[in-house]
């Protein structure tokens, strides 16, 4: 009989030792602060189909680094074999071969400048609808219909955008931004090409303003609430300062977005190799209101199938727009890596 009698106290022993795999069930304290381990599925367990899907989306990836390193690599060969120095300072000239017609420092300039342009317009606005939308969205009718309009402009594809550019940039109201003759507007300006470039980049910096917001818990708006900052302190103060990482990648990829464009560059840009300036306007206007070009223009025109048909000098164009790109994602990742390093808010 004593041996079929059940000790209650060594079964609730054997409970604990099952929960915490320690015997008696007393998790020592370096034990303690160590995360939770989880259990790992393998993939041996799996059904025949799921490990062809799962060997088909290992195939897909490496396709795609291998194409991408593929495009990268190529590039950098060509455009290490044929860039020059003086490609960056000296313009496009008239010439029969590629040594008479000069380099493409007015479309790398030409790009700068669309870039700070552009960018300048899009973080600003993107940003101020991102804190309207997240923050405010009073009335809910119009946070609806603002969302469905950056969504839908996202989609809308730039060729679209170019032709919506030319219709309002060639109105009289706004012939003070582009060259004019004798009640003309001719619609084609730095300033054109940019402001529908920002709408290109503007989607990007709101998306990622947003999530930069939404990450904050909200017991930090309430502790501001409590020691008696306004909304808008709070916004400024707050909640701008630490969405800071996301508005700068949202920024950095809105202007890749910008200076990778081509189709709006050409229809609110102009097709000329050179800038165009406008007479009699004070600097940096004349050339602001005035045509140029782009690196994304003049890898255009100068490949193969162009009007230049350069392909040596589209190449040094392109390995000089690839490093300007490459080291935008190099700005972002750096951005991102701070950002975790510094710590992110616990919710």
């Amino acid at each position: 009989m004593e041996g079929s009698t059940t000790d209650p106290r060594s079964a609730v022993e054997e409970q604990a030792d099952l929960e915490t795999g320690v015997p008696g069930g007393v998790v020592p304290p370096e034990e303690g602060n160590r995360p939770p381990t989880k259990a790992v599925e393998g993939s041996a367990t799996w059904s025949l189909i799921d490990r062809i899907g799962l060997a088909f989306c290992w195939f897909l990836g490496l396709l795609f680094c291998a194409i991408a390193v593929a495009i990268v690599v190529y590039l950098l060969i060509q455009g290490i074999h044929y860039l020059k120095l003086s490609q960056l300072t000296t313009p496009a000239a008239s010439g029969f071969t590629e040594g008479e017609s000069g380099g493409f420092s007015d479309a790398f300039f030409g790009t700068i400048i669309l870039g700070v342009l552009g960018i300048s317009m899009a973080l600003p606005i993107g940003v101020a609808i991102a804190v309207w939308l997240v923050e405010y969205g009073r009335p809910k009718a119009l946070a609806r219909v603002t969302e469905l309009t950056i969504e839908a402009i996202a989609g809308i594809p730039s060729i679209v955008l170019a032709l919506f550019g030319t219709v309002i940039f060639t109105s009289t109201a706004l012939g003070f931004l582009s060259r004019s003759n004798e009640g003309v507007v001719f619609g084609r300006s730095f300033f054109a090409a940019s402001s529908m470039l920002a709408l290109e980049a503007l989607p990007l910096i709101v998306a990622s303003t947003r999530e930069g917001l939404n990450a904050i818990p909200r017991h930090v708006r309430e502790a501001s609430y409590a020691v008696g900052k306004t909304k808008a302190a709070t916004t400024r103060r707050i909640l701008l300062p630490t969405a800071r990482p996301q508005i700068a990648t949202g920024g950095m990829l809105g202007l890749g977005r910008i200076i990778g464009d081509t189709a709006i560059i050409l229809v609110l840009l102009g097709a000329t190799q050179n800038f165009s300036e406008v007479e009699g306007a004070p600097f940096p206007l004349n050339y602001l209101r005035g045509a140029g070009t782009s690196l994304t223009n003049f890898v255009y025109e100068a490949s193969p199938t162009g009007n230049l048909n350069q392909p040596q000098k589209a190449y040094a164009a392109a390995f000089v727009l690839l490093l300007m790109v490459l080291l935008l994602n190099a700005g972002t990742d750096i951005v991102h890596r701070r950002a975790k390093r510094g710590g992110t808010w616990s919710h």
